[in-house]
């Protein structure tokens, strides 16, 4: 009728007024008068506080991304689907208890900022059952299923992160392990990121998290990622040095890109991981068993190391097609995005390899 079209819409509790709501909102139009009169309308008849965040949209603009890691507090809690709310089709849909318990770890995830440490769960008994049941199955997986590398760090989460059939591991302490590992730190999270957000933080090396756990009437199946998911699936690879930069490159190389190249780097992105380890048990007693034994002839014949290089040999070429008219790097000292778009950042660039070709000269020579 005014001529302008509702494209998104997403709703989350008001950070300042816990009775309230806040809506982020995506409009289509060329109708500007129209467009004022809602917003004043909004402004004035409901007392609606409307912040504009964009007007005008060129051809050309390049989608906004996070230049510091806390920035990443500007979208970690813009999710997609659940957090605190649930579908009619979800197994935990119809218990009360369940959805408090969802709304408390949505309420973590909500208020956490980075560099705090990440607030400590007590989980009940029947989340500790939930998780056993997904731990005793999946550990008696591993050996066959889960690559070389998966299978080399997982004892190493289960000495010093927790990790044990009758206990939740914590957040906090995982992420101090990857920390000393590669670099990688979690972050907790309400639900489902748009894979822009969730590729974002891998740029930064940071990988979102779930805290809240699978309803307990369907311990082996979930419609939404949750710590099981998280923890025993994605986590242990970000403890590899490779498969650590890797992610850091496909984060990086979602930066300022396009959507279809988006949902590109996110296929590579879960290709790899659901390569590395067994996405779901279920699949493993169903008619896609063929193809997980497909998986483990390739694995056998073919290093996961191997194929992670052919990965990152086609992620390099794919990347040099994006277009953006920059390129990026991270700064692990700043933890800042340095955009490549000038002399002086390429000098400044050519004088860090510089430095590292001579520690590295240096070093081969004393070899020999």
């Amino acid at each position: 009728e005014k001529g302008i079209n509702l494209t998104h819409i997403e709703s989350r509790p008001s950070r300042l007024n816990k009775d309230e709501y806040e809506f982020f909102i995506n409009l289509e139009g060329k109708n500007v008068p129209a467009l004022d009169k809602i917003i004043k309308s909004l402004r004035n008849d409901i007392g609606a506080t409307v912040h504009e965040l964009s007007r005008t949209k060129k051809k050309d603009t390049v989608p906004w991304f996070p230049r510091s890691i806390q920035e990443l507090d500007r979208f970690a809690n813009q999710i997609l689907s659940y957090g605190a709310e649930l579908d009619a089709d979800h197994p935990g849909f119809k218990d009360p208890v369940y959805r408090a318990r969802r709304k408390e770890f949505a309420d973590i995830a909500y208020n956490y900022r980075h560099g705090q440490p990440i607030p400590r769960v007590t989980y009940t008994e029947e989340e500790k059952k939930t998780w056993g049941t997904v731990f005793r199955e999946l550990k008696s997986l591993y050996p066959t299923h889960a690559c070389y590398e998966h299978n080399h760090v997982f004892p190493l989460l289960e000495k010093y992160c927790g990790y044990r059939e009758d206990n939740i591991p914590q957040l906090e302490d995982i992420s101090k392990f990857l920390q000393s590992c590669t670099g990688f730190r979690l972050r907790p999270v309400a639900g489902l990121l748009s894979s822009r957000d969730f590729l974002a933080g891998l740029a930064f090396r940071v990988f979102h998290s779930t805290q809240y756990i699978r309803h307990a009437s369907k311990p082996m199946y979930t419609p939404e990622p949750d710590i099981c998911h998280e923890l025993l699936g994605h986590v242990p690879l970000f403890a590899d040095p490779s498969f650590a930069q890797f992610s850091q490159e496909i984060g990086l190389a979602s930066l300022g890109a396009p959507d279809d190249f988006i949902e590109k780097l996110a296929t590579v992105s879960d290709c790899l991981a659901g390569i590395a380890v067994i996405s779901s048990c279920r699949f493993s007693y169903s008619p896609h068993q063929e193809m997980h034994t497909l998986k483990k002839k390739i694995l056998k014949k073919r290093s996961f190391s191997s194929f992670y290089m052919f990965l990152y040999f086609f992620l390099r070429k794919f990347a040099q097609t994006i277009p953006r008219p920059f390129s990026v790097r991270y700064n692990p000292y700043t933890q800042r995005i340095e955009v490549l778009d000038n002399a002086k950042q390429l000098k400044n660039l050519a004088d860090t390899i510089n430095s590292e070709m001579g520690i590295l000269c240096n070093a081969l020579q004393k070899i020999k």
